[in-house]
């Protein structure tokens, strides 16, 4: 089975807790804090595996979770580091964060790797709250959570040549003769239902890879047929070559199925016209299709679009056929994924401007009781440690100077108000 799009959840791993512990040792007075902090929580890291083709995997483990980091110990021991959760991908794939839409990471190249879930930062132990003013706190952090999301994998397969046009027009017959790979012909409409590369090479020893794509109808923009599954995919593509049936055979007119096809490009997505594009005539040794050859040229008209009168079956015409595609990938630069950032240097820095996201916000319950949510807020909530007293003074402090209790008066609370922040809830006091 081909899988090119699948939803996965990812979450580093949290970090280790930071310990609250004093030195006591034989014959060693005021052995102070040493309390040592934990590790930081591992990441989950994508890899480019060239050797793979497809998602397939991700449909039985849809669930990548890091390993957190180990806790502290006493004599100022820190906790190790969470290892890393390295997951390979298929070449051509595009990470999205599924809530936000951002692109986190396209992965073209073997071996290229992108950090898509952090691990959180290890807790600090109390020996680094020591000051002149306190010098045996019992104070120390819980670990940071790591990162966590849900993203959305999708394969774009890598091809220099995209084979586009309507069902059993000789797609694959043309992939078989032009390389080494072997997809299924039959005839019958859809006989391909999922993308073949191969790799083509020239008398000149020129190659490039050339994808065989399902067969597009009218409406494939909009979900019908098989095609709109594989539209994707030619957005890699450098060239298109259109094949067109010009024997007729099937009742339809090259010309329509030329217009036809190229309509479904353009809704899909506007900018796949900007790509070349070099027309085949194929299936040239049935009867009717000189005669349609030079109708559909009268119908074209004057175009940059080069047209080559070919027979898959025969093996005519495909040496020139060949050339061509060659001279135009090597005239061709890669069209780009994303929109990019034009800068006037190469190495300039651009800044933009960035909404600051509310560290907290406040809603009501059914029962009045006033809910507090957030990441940082929440965030801080994880990290502290409430078996001491000191630790729950530093968190009101800092929930002051994030500046909750005024938000909180100007929404009305008052003193014996029920606050709620995750699964605990506190009363607000003046």
């Amino acid at each position: 089975m081909f899988v090119d799009q699948v939803k996965v959840y990812v979450k580093g791993g949290d970090g280790g807790d930071g310990i609250v512990a004093f030195r006591r040792e034989k014959y060693i007075a005021f052995g102070g804090p040493a309390g040592g902090d934990g590790g930081n929580g591992g990441d989950v890291i994508f890899v480019v595996d060239e050797g793979l083709r497809t998602l397939m995997d991700f449909r039985y483990q849809r669930h990548f979770k890091a390993p957190r980091g180990e806790h502290g110990a006493n004599k100022n021991q820190h906790g190790r580091r969470g290892t890393s959760m390295v997951v390979k991908v298929p070449p051509g794939t595009i990470v999205t964060d599924v809530e936000t839409k951002e692109i986190i990471a396209d992965l073209v190249e073997d071996g290229q790797t992108a950090v898509i879930a952090r691990g959180g930062r290890g807790g600090r132990g109390n020996s680094r709250y020591v000051t002149p003013q306190n010098t045996a706190p019992e104070l120390s952090e819980k670990g940071e959570p790591g990162v966590e999301r849900d993203i959305m994998l999708e394969l774009k397969v890598l091809a220099d040549v995209g084979l586009v046009g309507f069902p059993s027009v000789g797609k694959s017959t043309l992939l078989s003769v032009l390389s080494a790979a072997k997809p299924k012909i039959a005839d019958y409409h859809f006989t391909t239902l999922v993308p073949n590369l191969g790799l083509v090479e020239t008398e000149d020893h020129r190659t490039f890879v050339m994808a065989d794509l399902p067969g597009l109808i009218e409406g494939a923009h909009e979900g019908v047929g098989l095609g709109h599954q594989f539209l994707r995919h030619i957005e890699r593509t450098r060239v298109i070559v259109h094949v067109i049936d010009m024997s007729g055979l099937e009742g339809r007119d090259p010309f329509e199925d030329f217009e036809t096809i190229n309509a479904e490009l353009e809704q899909y997505n506007m900018r796949l016209m900007e790509r070349p594009q070099i027309i085949v005539a194929n299936k040239m040794d049935m009867p009717d299709s000189e005669e349609n050859l030079k109708a559909f040229k009268e119908k074209l008209g004057e175009t940059e679009h080069k047209i080559f009168p070919i027979s898959a079956i025969t093996r005519t015409g495909l040496d020139s056929l060949l050339f061509a595609i060659a001279d135009l990938l090597e005239l061709t630069s890669e069209f780009p994924m994303h929109e990019v950032e034009e800068t006037e240097e190469e190495h300039s820095v651009l800044y933009k401007y960035e909404p600051e996201t509310p560290d907290f916000k406040i809603t009501r319950d059914d029962d009045g009781a006033y809910v507090l949510s957030g990441y940082g807020i929440e965030r801080l909530f994880k990290m502290t440690d409430f078996n001491f007293d000191q630790s729950v003074r530093k968190f009101g402090r800092q929930m002051r100077g994030m500046g909750v209790d005024d938000a909180l008066r100007e929404r009305g609370a008052v003193n014996g108000d029920i606050v709620r922040l995750l699964d605990f809830e506190f009363e607000f006091i003046e």
